[in-house]
């Protein structure tokens, strides 16, 4: 089983390096000093438990690596549109293609049944660059949970979780997703398949769409703006009006609100993503994570004010810092 990472940063990294470690004919899809780094270094994982290096096979073309039987795309979501034709060296004929990237993912309509079977979504594929690059039968789906930074180049440090929970858009057990399953647990994660992967995707994205972007205006870590009466209300309005949109579309939400909001609360002094880009200088994933919860509202028929007012403070916000463009 051949298995390329398509964006091997901090997330791709350490899935990555857990392949390798565990034998996996496993390539990485990487530029600037971080490929250099795993060229000339190898990659070096940093856990809990100490600290490996392993021998990689880097490249920025995916030319040099060929057709795959699995392509993880594991780069920010508004990264991806743009770079589908450079990908197309690595999809053969039986090629998955799995999207771990965050927010709403491009493939939602794709066999969910019901009316809006094959909507796509504007917000997060933009001229349908994925959809029609790719072709959604490819996809297999898939939320990232675990924690990483890339604090070198060369040099990725898990800071927690090990889960990347896989689902096919029909909730099959496929067999692509069985087998993908079977590798990546061997090498010591966990993917388990789900299938109901909609509604994991959901309780993801509830605290992506509410925390990120309050994090980006107001520079709170989490434990500040989940406990903050100001800034709680504010996300819980959002999350609530986000779950009436996914209600709607048939989630099942394991959790309420305000044990979401606690979970958010418990992880401590944590800077969110969006907000690390933004103080690192590197383009905001608002698209995915708040502009497509905005669309799906208008899909729907939801009514989505505080999204709509909180989208469009954290888009200028971006914008006056050269990091979000429409």
């Amino acid at each position: 089983m051949k298995i390329c990472i398509f964006g091997a940063g901090a997330i791709g990294g350490y899935m990555g390096a857990k392949l390798a470690q565990a034998g996996a004919d496993v390539s990485l899809v990487a530029r600037g000093p971080h490929l250099k780094a795993m060229r000339e270094n190898g990659l070096r994982l940093i856990e809990e438990g100490g600290e490996t290096t392993v021998k990689v096979t880097a490249s920025d073309n995916a030319a040099d690596l060929g057709p795959q039987d699995y392509v993880i795309v594991t780069l920010k979501a508004h990264s991806v549109p743009a770079v589908v034709p450079h990908m197309q060296p690595l999809i053969g004929d039986h090629t998955t293609i799995v999207s771990g990237v965050n927010g709403v993912p491009w493939w939602y309509f794709h066999k969910n049944g019901g009316a809006l079977e094959g909507t796509r979504l504007e917000s997060v594929d933009p001229r349908n660059a994925q959809w029609d690059g790719f072709g959604p039968d490819r996809v297999l789906g898939c939320v990232v949970y675990p924690a990483a930074e890339v604090v070198e180049p060369g040099v990725v440090k898990h800071i927690e979780g090990n889960r990347f929970s896989l689902g096919e858009p029909d909730g099959s057990k496929s067999e692509r997703a069985l087998a993908l399953s079977k590798v990546l647990t061997a090498a010591g994660l966990k993917a388990p398949v789900r299938p109901k992967i909609r509604d994991e995707i959901w309780v993801k994205l509830w605290g992506n769409l509410s925390f990120n972007p309050i994090s980006a205006l107001t520079h709170a870590t989490l434990d500040v703006l989940c406990t903050d009466a100001g800034t709680r209300e504010v996300a819980r309005n959002m999350m609530l009006e986000a779950q009436t949109i996914a209600e709607k579309l048939g989630v099942k939400f394991p959790v309420d609100v305000d044990r979401r909001i606690k979970g958010g609360a418990d992880v401590g002094a944590h800077r969110t993503s969006m907000l690390q880009d933004l103080d690192q200088g590197r383009p905001m994933e608002i698209d995915a994570l708040v502009g497509s919860v905005k669309e799906l509202g208008r899909v729907t028929g939801t009514p989505t004010p505080t999204i709509d007012t909180v989208l469009s403070l954290v888009a200028l916000r971006g914008k006056t810092a050269g990091l979000y463009t429409t």
